[in-house]
């Protein structure tokens, strides 16, 4: 199943942010993040034909608008918590994944490619 994510792929660097609260520190999730997450999820229930409950692998293909460096592993945790219940159960269930990043500066995206393993 193929499945594109439209927006720039990004970096969960700045996804969390930390506050104080008493003696205990905690991390959340930036509305802005909770946006894109929301986005990732509703674009995924439209292409989605199929439900994976056992293993799967993922091809997966990050363009990005700019040839900017950056870490190629950075960019993965939202889209695959964003797919959790809707493409599978949860992100534990990919067992390989495959990741390439490549540019396109009219159409930044994320295309996906997941398969039972």
């Amino acid at each position: 199943m193929k499945i594109i994510l439209l927006w720039e792929p990004k970096s969960t660097q700045h996804v969390y942010k930390i506050t104080c609260r008493g003696k205990f520190a905690s991390m959340y999730m930036s509305k802005e993040w909770k946006d894109i997450k929301e986005s990732y999820s509703l674009q995924a229930r439209v292409q989605k034909t199929e439900f994976y409950e056992s293993l799967v692998t993922a091809h997966v293909c990050l363009y990005f608008w700019t040839k900017r460096r950056s870490d190629i592993d950075n960019f993965n945790k939202l889209w695959m918590d964003a797919l959790s219940w809707i493409i599978y159960e949860d992100d534990k269930q990919i067992q390989e994944m495959y990741i390439k990043k490549d540019y396109d500066k009219e159409n930044p995206r994320i295309e996906i490619i997941i398969n039972n393993l």
